[in-house]
């Protein structure tokens, strides 16, 4: 029985070792994804802004969403752009006479809102809709203020810190 026992151990040895040679193949290409995995893959998520706490907050007292703020015209502006919930609460960001900044502490600039002789302030100032979009653009000379990086945003009372610019 001893020598029945080896020969059948030795006969599922060799069909092991047929088995893992005719899938040579197959271990290299499970051995090349696992190299191509460490490469970085697209995706298409998009993280939070800001916190869900941030985002309650300004829908609750200032009456708005959909905050954001990005690059134009090849980053010679910044636009801070707004979504209007609520217009009695959002009449203050439409204000004129509410002074408007953008502040970058990391390229420590302050930005403004740029006038124009004919067009006058470059931000919306009619009264808010429920539903409607808002911006204003604030003037980046000298591109300091860079994709990625964290802007405060002051509108009269109003203010939005820790905004990632897109």
């Amino acid at each position: 029985m001893s020598q029945r026992r080896a020969s059948v151990r030795c006969a599922l040895r060799a069909a092991s070792i047929a088995v893992l040679l005719s899938c040579g193949s197959v271990a290299d290409a499970v051995a090349q994804s696992a190299v191509d995995d460490s490469a970085p893959r697209p995706t298409h998520y998009a993280p939070d802004r800001f916190t869900g706490r941030a985002g309650i907050y300004y829908g609750q007292v200032w009456g708005i969403d959909s905050i954001s703020v990005r690059l134009v015209e090849s980053g010679q502006l910044v636009r801070f752009s707004y979504r209007v919930v609520d217009p009695d609460k959002a009449r203050a960001l439409n204000d004129k006479q509410a002074e408007a900044k953008l502040d970058d502490p990391k390229a420590g600039v302050s930005l403004v809102v740029p006038t124009m002789e004919k067009v006058g302030q470059l931000r919306q100032t009619s009264l808010p809709e429920a539903g409607r979009a808002y911006w204003m653009t604030f003037s980046n000379k000298g591109r300091r203020v860079a994709r990625g990086d964290r802007v405060d945003v002051e509108i009269g009372r109003f203010k939005a810190g820790n905004l990632v610019v897109d």
